[in-house]
């Protein structure tokens, strides 16, 4: 009887033949994807092979989001050189400074149950939402994977995780996230393949399983997967049009390592600087005065996302500065229907759509010497959002509307 984890499936079927844990194999790739900022180097990499070409136009996604649209001339000249390549290659799947942020965009249109994804970008693990063996690699095997169709993987050990009960309230994807990392730290899960299980389904929607997902690779996992559910099937189906098909373990497999996280007995989180892994319960930092707020990122940038803040914020102003971004075209066109984009507008964000912005230091909200940051993205190293002398922490979506109205950090009940 085959008793195979959804890591082995997968590999399995991209390698062609039965893997475990440890094996060097030579996977197939459904999916290579680049954006502007890694892009660049993709194609000086294909340049300098003499190998300017793809596998198949149909299996790479190219998205500006990183500096978009460019903050300067270094950037604009850098997406004509990659608009170029588009137009020279004929590449179809290419979004332009108007559409969203990668990793958003390959969850809406593009990842699949069982697929291997690899993009010049840490954080790829996202598709990981949706069920697919998705992993950030470095411009140099990108841009073989873009050629030959093929990379080469290590089979990392599969570490079961469990989400049982529902979700209590204002605990989302962050938090989950936020949990795995202060019990187990960042490196802990060096060289495993994250795989969850949702034991209702419907109780963590795909918006909370692509932030845990996106901050997989906080934790050092070479992939972090939701177990394909009925919860992909309606997501896809919804986003889509159409049905997918589940990939999911074998009933019989086994893990070296499991752990369970009882929904309903968390509480906010917090990730304080400069670690991602330095986590405290949001009350234990409450109190802490701040600067900015930052919502959005290809970490919190959906459509829940801006729901919640815009229940806590609605009929109020903020204290500190508030920058919201919305990850993709899409999910601001349906927060603009809403009413959530208005809500936060008049409670005085700044609010724009698709771009990385703030969450790297490269514009749109970077940190000055001395600020301190409050926001949804996925990192909080020291420099990440600016300058050295700033400190960023990390949290989900209502404890970062409710810091932004008070103008330190918070939580929900304490501004409402």
């Amino acid at each position: 009887m085959s008793s195979q984890t959804l890591t082995e499936k997968i590999l399995s079927r991209a390698s062609g033949k039965t893997v475990t844990e440890g094996d060097v194999i030579e996977a197939a790739v459904d999916i290579v994807a680049f954006h502007d900022l890694t892009g660049y180097h993709v194609i000086e990499v294909m340049e300098k092979a003499g190998m300017v070409k793809v596998f198949d136009k149909g299996k790479i996604v190219i998205a500006f989001d990183h500096l978009a649209p460019p903050p300067d001339v270094r950037s604009a000249e850098i997406q004509g050189n990659i608009r170029k390549f588009v137009k020279d290659v004929k590449i179809p799947y290419f979004y332009d400074i108007n559409v969203g942020i990668l990793h958003e965009l390959l969850v809406e249109k593009y990842a699949q149950p069982g697929q291997v994804i690899v993009a010049a970008d840490s954080h790829t693990t996202t598709s990981g939402a949706l069920g697919a063996f998705a992993q950030g690699m470095g411009a140099s095997d990108v841009a073989a994977a873009a050629i030959t169709g093929k990379t080469w993987l290590v089979v990392p050990s599969s570490f079961k995780v469990t989400l049982e009960g529902e979700p209590a309230k204002w605990i989302t994807g962050k938090d989950v996230a936020l949990k795995l990392l202060g019990d187990f730290k960042a490196e802990y899960f060096n060289g495993k393949s994250i795989e969850v299980f949702v034991k209702n389904p419907s109780a963590f929607p795909m918006d909370y399983r692509a932030t845990t997902s996106n901050m997989g690779i906080e934790m050092n996992a070479d992939a972090l997967m939701f177990v394909p559910d009925s919860e992909t099937l309606r997501y896809v189906k919804q986003m889509r049009g159409y049905e997918t098909k589940l990939v999911t373990p074998d009933s019989e497999a086994r893990y070296p390592e499991e752990y369970t996280i009882e929904l309903n007995k968390m509480e906010p989180l917090v990730a304080a600087p400069y670690s991602v892994d330095n986590v405290k319960t949001a009350g234990e930092v409450q109190g802490t005065p701040i600067d900015q707020v930052y919502i959005g990122s290809c970490t919190n940038g959906r459509l829940s996302d801006f729901e919640i803040a815009a229940r806590i914020m609605k009929g109020k102003k903020v204290k500190s500065r508030c920058i919201a971004i919305p990850a993709s075209y899409e999910m601001f066109k349906e927060a603009l229907e809403r009413g959530y984009i208005n809500t936060l507008f008049e409670a005085g964000c700044i609010v724009t759509y698709g771009t990385c912005g703030p969450c790297l230091g490269g514009h749109f909200g970077v940190a000055g010497p001395g600020e301190v940051i409050l926001s949804t993205s996925s990192r909080n190293f020291r420099g990440r959002m600016g300058s050295n002398e700033s400190k960023t922490y990390l949290s989900g979506p209502a404890v970062a509307a409710a810091s932004a109205i008070a103008g330190k950090i918070s939580l929900p009940g304490d501004v409402e």
